[in-house]
């Protein structure tokens, strides 16, 4: 039983999540909220981060004996993940604007913009020419490399789904703001994990 509600308030957290930030639900607030919508992003952070804390607090209490344990030569394995996984975070946050993502520079121009960049214009530099999205790429790498006991691999299961679909929600997002562009860039550069940039890399 335990398991079960984990897995529904994973689920339940990842529903509102992506809802609260769909095309539907944001397109909406902006015709009911007009001006007022500049807080919209800084209110829905807020709101993700609060209600995650319990989620993830409860998650933790579960934790037993390890299925699966990175020990051994896994080790070399865990640390090529983690470290990717750092580089797709450190090198996305060099690409994205902070200020943008945390809600805060809405308050001052009053748009916002799918992409995330200063300028709201389509950023493919850095990392964003080697995967679309290096920070759910990074999750997924990032929570796969612990141990895994029963908890750590409902929680994960649900999470890579939510990954995968946060992505996809957000790539209509982007065709809607970018139609042409983005539908070359999709053609160009690999979603998540980086197969045509090493094609590219073998047959230059």
């Amino acid at each position: 039983m335990k398991y079960a509600f984990l897995a529904l308030i994973w689920l339940v957290w990842c529903f509102f999540h992506s809802t609260l930030i769909s095309l539907r639900v944001t397109g909406y607030l902006k015709q009911r909220l007009g001006d007022r919508f500049r807080y919209y992003r800084l209110v829905y952070n807020a709101f993700s981060l609060i209600t995650l804390i319990p989620v993830v607090l409860y998650s933790d209490s579960l934790r037993s004996e390890p299925l699966f344990v990175w020990d051994g030569a896994w080790r070399a394995l865990q640390g090529f993940i983690l470290a990717v996984s750092v580089v797709f975070f450190l090198a996305g946050a060099r690409q994205y604007d902070g200020l943008s993502f945390l809600g805060l520079r809405q308050l001052r121009s009053g748009s916002s913009c799918a992409g995330l960049s200063e300028t709201c214009a389509l950023n493919t530099k850095g990392v964003l020419g080697v995967v679309r999205h290096p920070w759910y790429a990074g999750g997924i790498l990032i929570i796969w490399a612990r141990d895994l006991d029963l908890s750590v691999i409902i929680t994960n299961v649900i999470l890579t789904g939510y990954f995968i679909v946060g992505t996809l929600l957000e790539e209509r997002k982007l065709l809607v703001e970018f139609p042409g562009a983005y539908r070359e860039y999709q053609q160009r550069v690999s979603m998540l994990f980086p197969w045509r940039w090493f094609i590219s890399k073998w047959n230059p």
